[in-house]
């Protein structure tokens, strides 16, 4: 945007959801019984979208109401976010003043900005969604199978004709930041612009120029959405938008509030804004609306979501069982940059979120998520601790009389998992004191055991390892029993899973429902290497693409995988979510 030029924006959502909510229903008042209804079936449609991932096809022309940006931008003004401390934190540490962000710096050349734009846009996981199984980078076509039809995801590379070419930056950036195409009409909300209007101005027009020079345009159309009318209608969304997506401004107030430091200030930005962690960890209102936003609105802020195609996000707060709680910031650093560390493995979309985006950020930024994430106390504060028992272990290592769920684990599973659930990390993830295995929902565990998932290979870690799925080798009743048996083992003392729970996941993980992961994008050979840090002058480089090697079980205590090729056929069921991050 050029120097002093302002974009007019929409209404914004200020205060809490509720107060939102309240808006929205005397907006409602003013529409007819037919459009409420269509509304209301809209919103629950969209609101059961992948919604940390995709976003419409064919976003439209250009409006001749947006002018032509100039492709200069103002630099960013100092920011603060905010961060919740418990009441032992805040009277161990010194008192909060009002800290500044460390802001990158600014580039100087358009390289640099290219270079810059390529860095926020795997923060933002833009290539995990934009990109289609075996298709090019960012030209889109990845179909998201829906109650309401299958919407496609939108060609975003710089074709003239197919693509985001014609835009200028005043719409690129009204589109991330408000959900707003070019002609006007609003954006499904699977594009997670409530969480994108935090971004800064630089980042938005590093973001710009990478699209537009440092991407190739691909002249692919994608298939129109198949959403039947009067689903397809998309006016009930400007509603939605007005009453629960902020503007950009409300969206900088609501994040502006003090910090100890300038690190935790950064963590907290990215955990907010671009890399959307709340739209899948955390649960969503009747309209399908995030019930926070920030960490300021409270502690249903990544406290874990509902399921989402089958996997239930996990809390990212500090539960002692079934969040963050007993994790270190080197181990939620780990995970961020390998997918996987002495606790768990990546699985779902999760995977995919490492494997497009978070494996490229700079240590000193995912430690910063760390930290800001290691902030939020516990959602849930009398969770009490997780304490081992060793009777299952004794169980199985007894060869005595076992139950059908001890059976079934000692046959399917100790292998790798051992018989006191510690696996081997960082190979095969241990069950024991795994906040996934322990969340009330038990939704990933049965939709892992029942079509098993492919942990990505990533820069620092480039080995792949494939759990397979048991769908048709185990019986509902006997993938009940081992679920069981898992959820209650070692001290985890989790709910019991029946039949009819793993019958009803059966049914929905339907072929036609399911998806498999998209490749990262391809770059060209020389800029094969890891993506400069945002607090460093922009360098070329390129994301790197590692070879992958899948491993099977090892038969020893000690593993010593033998490598075989992956097997592409079990990289199954993974639907655009950021949930099951703990274990397979």
């Amino acid at each position: 945007m050029a120097e002093g030029q302002r974009r007019p924006v929409g209404d914004a959502m200020i205060g809490s959801p509720h107060a939102a909510a309240s808006r929205f229903e005397r907006a409602m008042k003013k529409w007819s019984s037919l459009t409420m209804l269509t509304y209301g079936m809209a919103a629950l449609g969209v609101g059961l979208l992948p919604l940390s991932m995709a976003t419409s096809s064919a976003w439209g022309a250009p409006s001749a109401s947006d002018a032509p940006a100039t492709g200069t931008t103002r630099p960013e003004d100092p920011q603060t976010h905010p961060v919740q401390q418990t009441e032992s934190q805040q009277a161990s540490s010194p008192a909060t003043t009002r800290q500044e962000p460390t802001a990158p710096e600014t580039p100087r050349t358009a390289q640099d900005w290219s270079e810059r734009g390529r860095y926020v846009a795997a923060a933002a996981d833009c290539a995990a969604c934009h990109t289609a199984p075996q298709g090019t980078a960012y030209a889109g076509g990845y179909a998201f199978e829906l109650p309401i039809g299958t919407l496609y995801a939108s060609n975003i590379t710089p074709d003239k004709t197919h693509g985001i070419g014609n835009w200028t930056e005043a719409q690129f950036i009204r589109a991330v930041r408000e959900g707003i195409r070019p002609d006007g009409a609003s954006l499904y909300p699977a594009m997670p612009y409530p969480s994108y209007a935090r971004m800064t101005d630089d980042d938005l027009h590093a973001l710009y120029v990478y699209f537009m020079q440092g991407v190739q345009p691909v002249a692919q159309p994608v298939q129109a959405n198949a959403i039947p009318w009067p689903l397809s209608m998309r006016f009930p969304l400007t509603l939605w938008r007005w009453a629960f997506a902020p503007s950009p401004e409300a969206a900088r107030r609501t994040t502006t509030r003090p910090f100890a430091d300038a690190e935790l200030a950064r963590g907290a930005y990215l955990v907010e804004g671009p890399g959307h962690c709340g739209a899948c960890h955390t649960q969503r209102g009747i309209a399908m609306q995030e019930e926070a936003l920030t960490a300021q609105d409270g502690p249903r802020y990544l406290a874990g979501g509902k399921a989402v195609d089958g996997w239930t996000p996990p809390s990212l707060r500090g539960e002692p069982r079934t969040g963050l709680g007993t994790w270190s910031v080197a181990d939620i650093t780990t995970f961020l940059k390998t997918g996987r560390n002495a606790r768990g493995s990546a699985f779902g979309n999760m995977d995919s979120a490492v494997h497009h985006g978070t494996q490229y950020l700079s240590d000193a930024d995912l430690t910063a998520m760390a930290r800001y994430l290691k902030t939020l106390p516990a959602a849930t504060p009398r969770q009490t601790d997780w304490k081992r028992s060793g009777a299952a272990t004794k169980a199985l290592q007894s060869g005595g009389q076992l139950t059908s769920g001890q059976r079934v684990y000692l046959d399917n599973c100790a292998a790798c998992h051992r018989s006191n659930g510690a696996g081997y990390p960082s190979t095969f993830p241990p069950l024991a004191d795994n906040p996934v295995v322990m969340n009330p929902a038990a939704d990933s565990i049965i939709h892992i055991i029942l079509t098993g998932a492919t942990l990505q290979g990533t820069q620092s870690a480039p080995s792949a390892f494939t759990m397979p799925g048991f769908s048709g080798r185990l019986t509902d009743t006997q993938i009940a029993a081992v679920a069981t048996f898992i959820r209650h083992a070692w001290g985890n003392n989790a709910p019991a899973v029946t039949d009819v729970d793993v019958r009803h996941m059966r049914a929905r993980l339907s072929p036609a429902r399911t998806q498999v992961a998209p490749p990262s994008p391809l770059q060209p050979a020389e800029k094969r290497a890891t993506l400069p840090s945002p607090l460093q002058p922009a360098s070329s480089g390129g994301r790197g693409q590692n070879p992958e090697k899948t491993n099977q079980p090892p038969a020893e205590k000690a593993p010593q995988p033998a490598s075989f090729p992956p097997n592409s056929s079990s990289d199954t069921a993974h639907s655009p979510y950021s949930g099951g991050s703990e274990t397979e």
